[in-house]
């Protein structure tokens, strides 16, 4: 298959990395080929997980440790390996087990390049409430490997694998449909333009009542003449329900961070909301403006280094980590300092644990989610925090709080602290500074040196 796709008359490549020389059906044959090649990489990197698995536990085994605690760390360390977050690095390493082990067909499809690892993902996910035998006698049912899914939508193929597995064990797939109310639960994920994705995953019965009530409430104020969307009468709605307010501000901290210059200066450097990340400078000064009666605002300053960025505290003996100095690791943080994981920090970690005599110190400490936490503490994986280096006036990404993990294999990844609203700073050119006066020059100079604000909203 890489033999047919180096053969392919690809001549140079332009600044877009599109071919040029070939023609329409040419390039047609290569984008199918690379899909081909795609899928039979994901299969190899499917076995290649589950021969690292065994490795792991034969180690481990050797080691001693015991039969219940053997494998894990294993998807972390995959997850590193495949730049992803270690809750995708557990998926993967379960659809790795379930291909190799328990869907042949499945497995010798993806390989062959006629399914793709999303769709193999969604075999494996419709057949997971069931026995090993019954998964291996759906999986040879349905013979991905045959082309029995050949033009077939995702739909499609979802409904012919929920159909089969219920063939075999309908009490398994309706007792799976009952429990399925224990994984109920609200996420919060980014959307462009300063907008959020508030998503709730409920049973069907109670996710129908709320989407009623509100379209009703929405039909309801529409007839009395108000000029909002239904859509966003809903919207509105949803939001004055959970909160209590109208402006949806209850006494809960928003946390914004921005530099004093936005803040004060009316400048363009981004700010930073915890839990959704960048937003516009000139977005976040409305919201401190906005309805003042109905909401407070403190102001608390964050000191940061001039040269480097780096924010600026003083070590604590306490066994626990401060309230100010959880505050100060949230903010230097924003989310899990795991490499590759996105996920809300949960825990206030020392680096170097506290038995082993590591400081309850800002740069001792780091924000991580409660698996990455847990994780850490396995055999064999370490975390180091390299002193910060100072490359010069402008700081660059080195200049913050870096954390270098180490897994059980040797390998080693890093993470650096994002940077704050404006702890960068592109120098101005020289002949823009000498045309100044002093005075100018003074006050650029002290701009670049200004501290972050921290703002709460309550």
């Amino acid at each position: 298959m890489v033999g047919a796709v180096r053969s392919l008359p690809l001549r140079a490549g332009d600044a877009t990395g599109a071919a040029v020389g070939a023609d329409g059906a040419e390039l047609i044959d290569l984008i199918g080929a690379l899909e081909e090649l795609k899928s039979a990489i994901a299969g190899t990197q499917a076995r290649a997980a589950i021969a690292f698995d065994l490795a792991q536990r034969r180690a481990q085994a050797a080691a001693g440790v015991p039969v219940g605690e053997r494998g894990k760390g294993v998807g972390a360390q995959l997850a590193l390996a495949r730049r992803e977050s270690p809750a995708r690095g557990s998926r993967l390493l379960g659809l790795a087990r379930a291909l190799v082990t328990e869907m042949p067909h499945t497995m010798a499809a993806l390989e062959a390049g006629q399914l793709s690892e999303w769709r193999a993902t969604l075999l494996v996910r419709e057949t997971a409430c069931l026995s090993a035998a019954d998964r291996c006698a759906v999986d040879d049912e349905l013979a991905a490997d045959t082309g029995t899914f050949d033009g077939a939508g995702d739909r499609t193929l979802i409904a012919a694998a929920r159909a089969a597995a219920y063939r075999r064990d309908p009490r398994s797939v309706t007792e799976r449909a009952a429990h399925a109310a224990r994984d109920r639960h609200v996420s919060l994920r980014p959307a462009p333009d300063t907008m959020t994705y508030l998503t709730a995953l409920l049973p069907v019965a109670q996710g129908v009542a709320v989407h009623a009530e509100l379209t009703r409430h929405a039909d309801t104020q529409r007839a009395a003449g108000d000029p909002r969307s239904r859509g966003q009468l809903m919207a509105d709605a949803l939001v004055e329900r959970t909160t209590g307010t109208p402006g949806g501000f209850s006494r809960v901290e928003v946390q914004l961070i921005m530099t004093d210059r936005a803040l004060f200066q009316g400048d363009s450097e981004p700010a930073r909301l915890p839990g959704y990340g960048i937003v516009p400078a000139g977005w976040a000064r409305d919201l401190l403006t906005q309805d003042k009666a109905k909401q407070q605002v403190w102001l608390r300053r964050l000191y940061t280094a001039p040269s480097s960025g780096e924010l600026i505290a003083a070590d604590s003996r306490a066994r626990l980590f401060t309230a100010g100095q959880r505050r100060f690791l949230q903010a230097r943080d924003h989310l899990c300092r795991t490499p590759y994981c996105d996920a809300p920090i949960r825990h206030y970690d020392h680096i170097i644990p506290w038995h082993a005599n590591g400081p309850t110190s800002l740069a001792n400490g780091a924000g991580l989610c409660e698996a990455c936490n847990h994780t850490k503490d396995l055999d064999g994986w370490r975390a180091t925090a390299p002193p910060s280096s100072n490359p010069g006036p402008i700081p660059g990404p080195s200049a913050r709080h870096a954390l270098t993990i180490s897994t059980p294999t040797g390998h080693t990844y890093s993470s650096t602290a994002p940077p704050l609203p404006g702890s960068y700073q592109a120098p101005l050119p020289e002949d823009t500074l000498t045309q100044r006066r002093p005075a100018t020059r003074r006050r650029t100079k002290a701009a670049r040196q200004a501290r972050p604000a921290e703002v709460f909203i309550a």
